[in-house]
């Protein structure tokens, strides 16, 4: 019976969203206040259910959104995005121009949500395309499918954190593994559909292209995007790098050095200061405002261009224009992050839940394949990766004792669930429709659905190995 109700529940869920219209906020709400009524709880108690939930995700999760939405004001303002892909248009001497906008995306992402990412990496995507004659088909797939394996397995982006912290996973683990699984399944995936992506002929989006012209050459000086005042390569990934840095490098020395050796008590003190999540995406967010103060220039022209702006005083732009505008961004995050928390604990609290467990361990399924599946299921019905994977916590959180996984192998796993099916469900796939031109709905399946569902199993593939050989 607990399963026919998850399973209705779902399906109102999207029902409401989809076809009514309503806030996925109000929707998890509804949803999840019936869902523990349902299952035994009174009304009293499932709307403390659901305030607990909600109250307890914002107190983890509520900060360091508002950081992250900050800090993508000063990536976009300061050119930091435009210097990572110019970086990458050398590394690879003009040629496979597409890694440039993909990886771009890739890192990017880590911190920043992904509609911004999308925004910031689009044009860079629809240049390049108009130079070398790539089709945007290309193009959206590679960049999109960067963006989506971050946002779904790389903290500090909001969904992958809130699992990771629902869960009690290391932080530092799951950045540095998430890393190492995403980075691989992405050329995994670009080696597979880079042929086929190529078939179908896409023309970049006229408004960003206009006036361009073809390119046969592959002098690097000739594709590099050179507006003025853009910060160096070094300095650009800075601002993304410092809080990934920060918080694995925490992770790594609370491993080597033990609470049992007291001569290295202040080590551990400074290394969980700097490592907690708010402290690291703080500093991240200072260092990018130093960096906006030494690119005035740039950084006026995106203010202005994004606000119709241009205040009298510097300081207004980096300390009142980016954070008003980044708390514009947060809101929706922060209240959608929010109640898909709420909505797992009412899912979690459910007492059905244990002989669930214990059915499915019973049956000698990988263990490490069910919260792969709950992600990719609550990802197909509800359309929101953070959603999907607080969701998916929800279920299989009481089970991980009784199915032998790891923190860790349970939030990657959930992670890599949560990027299969991104299909029309998903708000993201219609931005990345929008702005790498992809005008058909088929056209959008094609080279966003697949890449990511390909890119999706690459992932499971590899958290499976190496959790079976102990790695986590």
């Amino acid at each position: 019976m607990f399963l026919v109700t998850l399973v209705l529940a779902i399906a109102v869920l999207v029902l409401l969203i989809i076809k009514v219209k309503l806030h996925p906020t109000f929707a998890l709400f509804l949803v999840g206040l019936v869902m523990a009524m349902v299952n035994g709880f009174s009304f009293v108690d499932s709307l403390s259910l659901l305030t607990g939930g909600f109250g307890g995700t914002l107190q983890s999760l509520g900060i360091p959104i508002m950081l992250g939405a900050i800090l993508a004001m000063g990536v976009q303002d300061t050119g930091a995005a435009k210097s990572i892909a110019n970086c990458f248009i050398k590394l690879f001497h003009g040629k496979n121009l597409e890694l440039a906008p993909s990886l771009t995306a890739y890192v990017v992402s880590i911190p920043v949500f992904g509609d911004i990412t999308t925004i910031l990496c689009s044009n860079i995507a629809n240049v390049l395309s108009k130079r070398k004659h790539i089709s945007m088909s290309t193009m959206a797939a590679f960049t999109q499918t960067g963006l989506n394996l971050t946002h779904a397995m790389v903290p500090p982006t909001p969904g992958i954190l809130a699992v990771s912290i629902a869960l009690e996973a290391d932080l530092g683990a799951v950045i540095g593994w998430g890393i190492l699984v995403t980075v691989i399944a992405f050329f995994l995936t670009w080696i597979v559909l880079k042929k086929w992506c190529e078939k179908e002929w896409i023309e970049p989006v006229p408004a960003v292209v206009e006036g361009l012209e073809e390119t046969k050459s592959d002098d690097v000086n000739e594709l590099l995007i050179k507006d003025a005042d853009l910060p160096g390569a070094f300095a650009s990934f800075m601002t993304i790098a410092i809080p990934v840095i920060l918080i694995a490098g925490g992770s790594v020395i609370k491993m080597f050095i033990p609470d049992s050796a007291p001569d290295d008590a202040m080590i551990r003190t400074v290394a969980a200061i700097m490592s907690d999540k708010i402290v690291a995406l703080g500093i991240a967010v200072f260092y990018t405002m130093i960096l906006g103060c030494c690119h005035k220039a740039s950084v006026r022209k995106s203010n202005l261009e994004a606000t119709g702006k241009d205040p009298a005083g510097f300081n207004e732009v980096v300390l009142n224009s980016w954070i008003a505008r980044g708390l514009e961004v947060a809101l929706a995050a922060l209240l959608i992050t929010a109640m898909g928390g709420a909505f797992s604990k009412v899912i979690q609290s459910c007492p059905a839940i244990p002989l669930l467990s214990d059915l499915i361990g019973g049956t000698g399924f990988p263990a490490i394949l069910i919260p792969y599946l709950t992600g990719a299921v609550m990802m197909t019905a509800v359309g929101s990766m953070t959603t999907a994977g607080l969701t998916a916590v929800g279920v299989v959180a009481p089970m991980m004792a009784s199915l032998g996984l790891s923190p860790v192998a349970t939030t990657l796993a959930i992670g890599a669930g949560t990027l299969c099916f991104n299909h029309v469900t998903n708000s993201g796939f219609w931005v990345v429709s929008r702005f790498f031109n992809l005008e058909k709905i088929t056209q959008g399946l094609k080279y966003i659905t697949i890449p990511d569902a390909v890119a999706s199993v690459f992932c499971m593939i590899l958290v499976f190995i190496f959790h079976t050989v102990g790695l986590f």
